[in-house]
């Protein structure tokens, strides 16, 4: 008897699971992170940090477990988290955000995405705009909520859109367009030009902005700038990111979002139907974590700067040609010359061959145009120092 659903087949092609006999096939990530297991390579696939936090966040999640903050929290999240967003976006970004009715916590970034998508599509003739390539779970949410994926190629080797192809892409069907800034896999961030453009692209065609903002404070040479806070754009965006990345914490799955009230409250509506709430002890902690002085926010992207001028380094040594990021957690390379043509058979035999696990850039690309991506490699840098140098020194054996 076949009972796998409808809605499972979509999620599963739109994640690119589902070989062309319509069997499920094991992501890169986990084919990656299983071959640096079994190798003892170094695992620079997985965008998770090696590292934890800060102290005094995560002396605040023991300090509210030990004090009864272990049940459930409030739907829309604790007050004092709340309130902590907004103090945060009005002091680093100028907003002005009311707690009680355009903010909301999430099970991490990724739910934020995931409720929003289900919350505002009508149905199969709805599209959602988004830049190739893509954080992987956006197309698996956009098939999930049975809309279409429209894609706005970003190209070597500043992985800026194509302004005219973005308008030419952008129509009376577009619902959303979902922008993610700074930008996984490529580490980019993106001109003003571009978010002046999704703005008035948006209004319109009546769309909704949704921005993934999850690396805003990774931005290495200039200041995050939401597009929230841009003329013309509030009213019709929806602002998410999480403490994983800023805090090191990964697990905790704490995010959040804000925007209009009557968009927060579609939101809630499909979120409370989901994880219902989350992380009761983690949500205090991470407020104390967003009213960390500014030192911390500035150090935590000048380190992170650092690790990847060392892991860039590495890479030229070994061979590849850097793509220096602008934000985020990773560093693109492109192998071709040295036999990686074909990035995802290069990062296969990557752990054999140097010690070291990666993942190609077609992961994040539809089947379609994984063409024009050929040979370029996505690289975490989001490890230890020790750990990168290690790397590089291992890559130093492709020469």
């Amino acid at each position: 008897m076949d009972v796998i659903s409808g809605a499972w087949r979509r999620t599963a092609a739109g994640a690119g699971l589902l070989s062309p006999d319509g069997r499920v096939a094991p992501t890169i990530f986990a084919e990656m992170s299983a071959a640096a297991a079994r190798t003892g390579s170094v695992n620079l696939g997985q965008g998770f940090p090696d590292e934890d936090g800060p102290a005094e966040v995560l002396e605040a999640a023991r300090e509210a477990i030990a004090h009864g903050a272990n049940q459930y929290p409030p739907g829309r999240g604790i007050p004092d988290l709340l309130a902590a967003i907004t103090e945060h976006q009005r002091r680093f970004y100028g907003l002005q955000v009311d707690p009680d009715t355009e903010v909301l916590v999430t099970a991490g970034a990724t739910e934020a995405l995931a409720a929003t998508l289900l919350a505002l599509i009508d149905g199969p003739d709805d599209e959602v705009v988004v830049f190739e390539p893509y954080y992987d779970s956006y197309a698996a949410i956009v098939a999930l909520a049975g809309a279409r994926l429209r894609t706005v190629p970003l190209r070597r080797p500043d992985f800026q859109p194509d302004l005219d192809q973005l308008a030419g892409v952008v129509n009376d069907r577009t619902r959303v367009i979902l922008v993610n800034d700074p930008h996984n896999p490529t580490g980019t961030v993106f001109t003003p030009e571009v978010q002046t453009e999704v703005i008035r692209l948006a209004s319109r065609f009546d769309a909704v902005i949704v921005t993934d903002e999850v690396y805003e404070h990774l931005s290495f040479h200039t200041p995050h700038v939401p597009i929230a806070s841009l003329p013309g754009a509030a009213e019709r965006t929806l602002t998410i990111s999480s403490a994983g990345k800023t805090f090191s914490t990964t697990g905790w799955k704490i995010g959040w979002m804000h925007g209009p009230a009557a968009l927060i409250t579609a939101v809630l509506t499909v979120k409370q139907f989901l994880t219902y709430v989350n992380g009761s002890a983690f949500q205090p902690a991470i407020a104390v974590g967003l009213r960390l002085p500014d030192s911390y926010f500035d150090d935590a992207a000048a380190i992170m700067l650092r690790k990847h001028e060392l892991l860039g380094d590495g890479l030229r040594a070994a061979g590849l040609e850097v793509f220096a990021p602008q934000g985020g957690y990773f560093t693109v390379a492109d192998a071709s010359a040295l036999g990686g043509a074909d990035a995802a058979a290069f990062c296969r035999a990557l752990p054999e061959r140097a010690g070291v696990a990666a993942i190609p850039i077609s992961a994040f690309v539809a089947r379609e145009n994984q063409a024009q991506y050929s040979g370029l490699v996505r690289f975490a840098a989001c490890k230890r120092v020790e750990v990168i140098e290690e790397a590089a020194r291992r890559l130093s054996g492709l020469r």
